[in-house]
């Protein structure tokens, strides 16, 4: 059995300010999942935190790249050191979040180790870059382009790291639960980046899918892969308390038939968790969701 290890990454650096004045509350995802008790419940080796740099828009304008990304590279350097020990180790790293940026560090410090694929459960293709901002406007916010970074798409100051770049393969990149109508669709066809849709996901079954990205990933990832979860990719009925809550994602059940064949697949590296925020969140329903979630898809590690 691989020993699951528990790793806070409370960084909300790629997120816009929900309103003027504020700052995006993904940050406290970390210690409301710890509050419902996961590292017991998983049984999981206590990894700590990485503590992220300060949260600062002064000075950025529209148009200047991403905001906050001297301090993304900075953290990113920091969790891919982090991420790296224990892949190397054999355990299994979850982070919590935190926005998606975060996901920079995973794979950042995967690609240091060898080649890994991606399996990217979000409601969004996350694929905002340069190239296409005619259709998704300015680039600026890195938790919106989170999959179109990691396979080298951006600034080179992120997505080229320790001059790794990409970190990830077309190829080796899987988007799953994207809503139908996502704009991003074609030009994912047109590269060769594996994508379902949530309702893609429902007609052919979420095990059936996970099933089949599985034996893709085999094919072209040889080192393994790693789950990015963002809590969006379910639908607003059941997960409302992210920044993004587009109707027409997946359920519950569908999301764990989804995630947990993925996850018990012994190439999976780790997990991160990422964009709940317990600041739309009062009463706590997401939390005790996303920690039952985990818990039911990991205890079988």
């Amino acid at each position: 059995m691989r020993r699951i290890v528990l790793l806070d990454a409370p960084s909300n650096l790629g997120l816009r300010p929900p309103a003027p004045g504020t700052v995006p509350g993904c940050y406290k995802l970390a210690g409301a999942l710890r509050e419902q008790g996961l590292l017991r419940r998983l049984g999981a080796l206590e990894g700590g935190v990485v503590t992220p740099p300060r949260y600062d828009l002064s000075g950025w304008r529209e148009g200047n790249g991403d905001f906050n990304a001297a301090a993304i590279a900075d953290y990113t350097r920091r969790l891919a050191g982090r991420v790296e020990a224990h892949v190397r180790a054999g355990e299994f790293p979850v982070l919590l979040g935190g926005d998606c940026s975060i996901l920079l560090g995973a794979v950042l410090g995967l690609r240091r180790a060898g080649r890994y694929g991606v399996a990217y459960l979000d409601g969004h293709a996350d694929f905002r870059h340069p190239g296409n901002t005619g259709r998704n406007g300015p680039v600026g916010a890195a938790a919106g382009e989170g999959a179109a970074q990691i396979t080298g798409r951006g600034q080179a100051d992120l997505t080229g790291i320790d001059g790794l770049a990409p970190y990830v393969r077309d190829t080796d990149l899987h988007i799953l639960g994207i809503r139908d109508d996502d704009a991003d669709r074609p030009e994912l066809a047109s590269l060769g980046i594996g994508h379902r849709t949530a309702g893609e996901i429902r007609e052919q079954g979420p095990d059936a899918v996970a099933r089949k990205v599985l034996r893709d990933l085999q094919g072209t990832a040889p080192d393994g892969f790693w789950i990015h979860l963002d809590a969006d990719v379910l639908d607003p009925s059941v997960m409302p308390a992210v920044d993004s809550p587009d109707p027409g994602g997946l359920r519950t059940g569908e999301l764990y038939e989804l995630l947990a064949p993925l996850a018990a697949s012994p190439r999976c590296a780790g997990l991160d968790l990422a964009i709940y925020d317990p600041d739309l969140d009062p009463e706590g329903a997401g939390a005790k969701l996303l920690a039952d979630l985990l818990e039911s898809v990991l205890v079988r590690l």
